[in-house]
C-alpha cells in the first residue's frame, strides 16, 4: 500500500499547474476543489486532478515532488500528457 502521493493540478488544460504531496489524495483534492484553503490554488482556480502517482515513502515523495517543481513547464506538460493526453480530471475516475 502507498502512504503519499505527488499530484499535479491544473485549472484547465494547459492552464496554470500546481505540483503537491500529500498522504490522502482524496482529503485533499476535495480541499482544492472546495476552496477550503487560502493559497495559489484557489487564488488562481486551480482544481483538476490531471497527475498523481504514490510513493511509499515519505522521503522518495518529497524528493519527487521537488524534482517535478524543479523542472521547466514543458516538461510538466509531457509528464501529465503521458498518461492524461486530454488533461481529464482523474478524480472522477478514482474511487475517491
Amino acid at each position: 500500500m502507498y502512504d503519499y502521493y505527488v499530484y499535479i493540478l491544473a485549472s484547465k488544460k494547459h492552464g496554470t499547474i500546481y505540483t503537491g504531496i500529500t498522504n490522502n489524495l482524496e482529503r485533499r483534492v476535495f480541499e482544492h476543489k472546495e476552496k477550503l484553503v487560502d493559497g495559489f490554488t484557489k487564488k488562481y482556480g486551480v482544481d483538476k486532478l490531471v497527475y498523481f502517482e504514490c510513493c511509499p515513502d515519505v522521503k522518495d515523495a518529497i524528493a519527487r515532488e521537488k524534482q517535478i517543481k524543479g523542472w521547466k513547464r514543458e516538461k510538466k506538460i509531457a509528464l501529465i500528457e503521458s498518461s492524461n493526453p486530454n488533461w481529464e480530471d482523474l478524480r472522477e475516475k478514482l474511487s475517491l
